[in-house]
């Protein structure tokens, strides 16, 4: 009876066959015993447990999501509103010549204060006293407690609920609002998109009312105290012609100058007679000291005329006319500068009242509050695939921990 030869084991492809030992003194060969194949590893506890922990913390909510998002979650509704400030420019003289009228800032400005308007308590409060938004928001409440208001909530949870159904997209650099409201029905996100677009023209004619009251005051405050020291320079001047006894100084100087200049005259002549006199009468003649004693009188007259312009000392109770004209100067040029103030301010004053009678700021609409025909919002599949992104990562990184405590034990 023959032996069968053992089966050659077969190389792997592209690797050169392994020679087969030979038994010494047989000559045969050996016999090949080829290991047995690895069996499936059992099913343990832990993997059980992790089954059912990734059933339980991730598949299950996942399910329960599902259900409340395409059963209970009420159906919301978007209008959309964008608008801007149109601020009114008008030039004039005096803004050019001092910008005395300017009464409003930058419709940047504007825009940043209706930005946190719209975020604020007070607009919440007027829309529900208006249109009773605590209703409309807690109207599925009983079927849908997540994305529905708590009736029972108080003014600070309806400002939360608020800016979570109002969404502002603020451009700073164009100064557009562009606004998405929501509601869980259409008609009621239209009528709160228009009650917002009113609110906010009202709070925006209340800024030009505030900003025209106060250049109004700012402008009479102004025009009273320039005419305050338009009063004061013009009683000084009166002041002064009554304590002088003169209207004019430069007309008294005038009327000075020519008496002078009379007695100069005079003078000349009194000097050109007596020289006559002593060439053709003798040193004793009468009439030689009686032109003297003329010429003497000329002269001090002359000499007191001039001290009246303060080129000599000035007596005990009335002031040179050199003194007296420059006191007059500081007080004409006083009384013109409080005369051109006086007119300025009253200019702007005038103006103030002009432009306190038309308004000078717009909330105007280039998208006009829209009524929508179908539901936007909830995004159903949106927030499922995030919770159930959210769930495995937060199972996973679980596990992870797990495994990690257990080996280091």
């Amino acid at each position: 009876m023959t032996q069968a030869s053992p089966k050659k084991q077969q190389p792997a492809p592209g690797q050169a066959p392994r020679p087969v030992p030979i038994v010494p003194g047989t000559g045969a060969q050996p016999v090949a015993h080829t290991p047995a194949a690895a069996r499936p590893a059992p099913v343990k506890r832990r993997h059980r447990l992790l089954f059912l922990s990734f059933l339980a913390l991730v598949l299950v909510p996942i399910a329960l999501t599902s259900w409340y998002l395409w059963t209970r979650a009420a159906d919301e509704y978007v209008s959309r509103m964008g608008f801007s400030v149109h601020r009114e420019d008008t030039s004039s003289a005096v803004d050019i010549l001092g910008g005395l009228s300017a009464i409003s800032g930058s419709s940047s400005k504007d825009m940043d204060i209706l930005y946190k308007f719209i975020h604020g308590q007070e607009i919440v409060s007027n829309i529900d006293k208006r249109l009773n938004l605590r209703a409309l928001y807690a109207r599925p409440y009983q079927q849908d407690p997540i994305f529905a208001f708590n009736p029972k909530g108080k003014i600070e949870d309806l400002v939360a609920y608020w800016r979570r159904m109002v969404k502002i997209s603020y451009n700073s650099t164009s100064g557009m609002i562009e606004l998405e409201v929501l509601a869980f029905d259409p008609v009621t996100a239209h009528d709160i998109a228009q009650s917002i677009y009113d609110e906010s023209s009202r709070m925006i004619n209340a800024l030009s009312t505030i900003a025209r009251k106060d250049t109004i005051r700012y402008s009479h405050a102004d025009l009273e105290e320039a005419m305050k020291r338009l009063k004061e320079a013009r009683a000084a001047i009166t002041e002064f012609r009554a304590r002088n006894q003169m209207i004019d100084p430069s007309a008294d100087i005038q009327a000075q100058m020519g008496l002078l200049n009379t007695l100069q005259s005079q003078q000349a002549t009194a000097l050109v007679d007596l020289d006559l006199l002593r060439k053709t009468t003798r040193p004793n003649d009468p009439r030689i000291a009686q032109a003297e004693r003329k010429i003497s009188v000329i002269e001090e007259r002359i000499a007191q005329e001039r001290r009246k312009f303060g080129t000599g000392a000035a007596s005990a109770t009335t002031q040179d006319l050199a003194t007296l004209t420059t006191e007059f100067e500081r007080l004409t040029v006083d009384r013109e500068f409080a005369e051109r103030a006086y007119t300025a301010a009253l200019t702007a004053y005038d103006l103030a009242l002009a432009k306190a009678q038309r308004q000078s700021r717009y909330l105007t609409a280039y998208i006009t509050p829209t009524l929508a025909e179908s539901p936007q919002y909830p995004h159903r599949w949106t927030l499922l695939g995030l919770v159930g992104l959210f769930l495995f990562l937060a199972w996973a990184i679980a596990v992870l921990i797990f495994y990690s405590v257990r080996d280091r034990r």
